[in-house]
């Protein structure tokens, strides 16, 4: 186990947040010259840090909380009839395991997500190096699953191995088929990938009650929360 007590942590300037209107954030992050690694990754994820690119980061807002960090408990997981539904119109979906790296095939379905679905974000315009950066990592055990149709990219759930489960780090997607609801089919997907691995937890990121993009997370119940340094199961109001 890391002595997190030797680890350097820097702030961003507050900036406008990407998330809610009329809001300031701040990040906080590992000091980009510290030595990580999965372990590491692994024990920082237990308090709410997220990976982009090389970098380990959280929030850190002075005047807010609404990003919690949420993960799924697998083995109490039970799919919705919604759920069934997706998972039957892609049961002709082939997934594989691929290098987390640029490809052109990749890139592709990327700057097309983005660019359809993402087009007044942060995000906007997609670039080969913003793909690069914000996906792939030296260090940590990142994992594209590939899923396909009759050989034609369709999904991609980029996923980081953790000593207690996996990390939905992002999904891209092809825009143009939302009958699939593909992005719902790869981490019901992931999700059962924890299963086969036997890990307990699927991390997904920060759910924000207040934003619709963010707080979808509460479908995938039971959903834990991670409040005043202990994680809670957040009710179902479904």
């Amino acid at each position: 186990m890391t002595d997190l007590s030797t680890l350097r942590f820097f702030r961003t300037p507050a900036h406008s947040c990407s998330y809610l209107e009329d809001r300031q954030a701040s990040t906080l992050f590992v000091d980009p010259q510290a030595t990580l690694s999965p372990e590491l990754y692994s024990e920082l994820s237990l308090l709410g840090f997220r990976r982009s690119g090389d970098y380990l980061y959280r929030p850190h807002c002075d005047q807010c909380s609404a990003c919690i960090p949420a993960r799924v408990r697998v083995s109490d997981f039970q799919p919705k009839r919604r759920h069934r539904r997706i998972r039957k119109v892609n049961d002709d979906l082939v997934v594989n395991r691929e290098p987390a790296r640029f490809t052109r095939e990749l890139y592709s379905l990327y700057a097309d997500y983005i660019n359809q679905r993402h087009g007044d974000g942060d995000m906007y315009p997609p670039s080969e190096e913003q793909f690069t950066n914000f996906l792939t990592c030296d260090w940590a055990d990142t994992q594209f699953h590939c899923f396909r149709q009759a050989g034609k990219l369709r999904a991609v759930a980029v996923t980081d191995q953790l000593e207690d489960g996996l990390s939905a780090v992002y999904t891209f997607f092809d825009p143009h088929l939302p009958e699939r609801s593909l992005g719902v089919m790869a981490l019901l997907w992931q999700i059962e990938q924890c299963r086969r691995l036997q890990l307990p937890y699927l991390y997904l990121g920060y759910w924000i009650h207040q934003c619709q993009k963010m707080s979808y997370k509460s479908q995938y119940q039971p959903l834990e929360i991670l409040r005043s340094g202990a994680w809670k199961d957040l009710p179902d109001k479904d």
